[in-house]
């Protein structure tokens, strides 16, 4: 059985407008998603529950929904970078909410963390978030 290693990891956007705290365990897994969103953004982003995260500056946030509006996009309004997001919370319940934090602003996360970190690969683009595809069929 795998050891829980929670680390609490700092991240900001580009300019340092937008910053966050965030409990998250990088050996656990990372995903990126083949989604026309994701796939534009070249996302790579960990999973956590919202009381895994803390926003510490707000200065420049905003959002960003398209389609179904289920998912909040956050990024900074001054240097464009997309830094977290997650769960619509006046659409998902509560007890089904999750925030999503991009992997590339986690500020103090090492090269050899990320290297070490599993990458699952999620098939958004027909929305079937659990069914996990092979090799470049997701990117």
């Amino acid at each position: 059985m795998r050891k829980i290693t929670i680390k609490t990891y700092e991240g900001s956007c580009h300019c340092g407008a937008v910053k966050f705290e965030a409990d998250i365990d990088l050996k656990a897994g990372t995903t990126k998603c083949n989604c026309s969103f994701c796939r534009k953004a070249r996302s790579w982003f960990v999973l956590i529950k919202p009381d895994a995260f803390r926003l510490t500056d707000k200065t420049q946030l905003a959002t960003y929904q398209f389609g179904k509006k289920t998912l909040r996009h956050h990024f900074c309004s001054h240097c464009g970078i997309r830094t977290f997001g997650g769960s619509n919370d006046e659409i998902i319940p509560a007890d089904k909410a999750w925030v999503y934090v991009c992997v590339g602003a986690l500020d103090d996360a090492t090269q050899t963390e990320l290297k070490k970190a599993p990458v699952k690969v999620v098939d958004g683009l027909h929305d079937k978030f659990e069914k996990e595809l092979a090799g470049a069929d997701g990117l």
